[in-house]
């Protein structure tokens, strides 16, 4: 009995590891049923928004610099995504920036100043950037209408300029995805800010 309190004690003081995972293409999405704040005052998980012929998830932030190159983007993303009846969610993972510059009421107010048109979610314990191993601020996940991954990494091949874009990858790989057609290039390396995670 004494043996079995030492050993306990000793599970007691061992640190917590970070419970991430990874999907690769062709995984399926996990907490897809999870209920996160929006900027609207509303609650959306990500079947929520998800459409017939899938989901874009994309993990950003509100002051990365490269955020806001890519930002003027994403309402036109958006668009493009409803054109072709896939959902799209941005959701903000930065749970040590919770105070600061990515707390809900500066996620509010960055909505409003960009005429946000989808959902803007906080990722409360950044459970769902652990989950997935999203890596930056922008990093984009497409799913399939049966929520298996089909793209991710970057929204195209050009954060600084919109008009210099020659792959505009998000936007083609749902344009494959809505026409029954395999995606081309399934995965690019994400490129932005590290995402200012909660290690469980």
């Amino acid at each position: 009995m004494k043996n079995l309190i030492v050993i306990l004690m000793i599970i007691a003081f061992i640190p917590a590891k970070a419970v991430t995972g990874t999907i690769g293409i062709g995984g399926k999405a996990t907490l897809t049923n999870v209920k996160m704040h929006d900027v609207s005052g509303e609650k959306f998980s990500l079947a929520d928004v998800a459409k017939e012929n899938g989901l874009l998830v994309m993990f950003s932030s509100n002051t990365c610099p490269f955020v806001i190159q890519w930002e003027d983007r994403y309402n036109e993303l958006k668009t493009w995504a409803d054109r072709h009846n896939v959902g799209m969610i941005i959701l903000n993972s930065n749970y040590n920036n919770r105070n600061g510059v990515d707390s809900f009421e500066e996620m509010k107010k960055r909505a409003r100043e960009q005429n946000y048109n989808f959902p803007y979610v906080v990722d409360e314990e950044s459970r769902i950037a652990n989950a997935f191993d999203g890596k930056t601020t922008p990093h984009v996940f497409l799913f399939d209408k049966n929520m298996e991954l089909v793209y991710k990494g970057a929204i195209d091949d050009n954060y600084k300029s919109a008009k210099d874009v020659k792959q505009a990858y998000a936007k083609d790989a749902i344009a494959s995805l809505a026409n029954g057609q395999k995606v081309a290039v399934a995965e690019t390396k994400p490129v932005g800010c590290s995402i200012k995670r909660k290690i469980n």
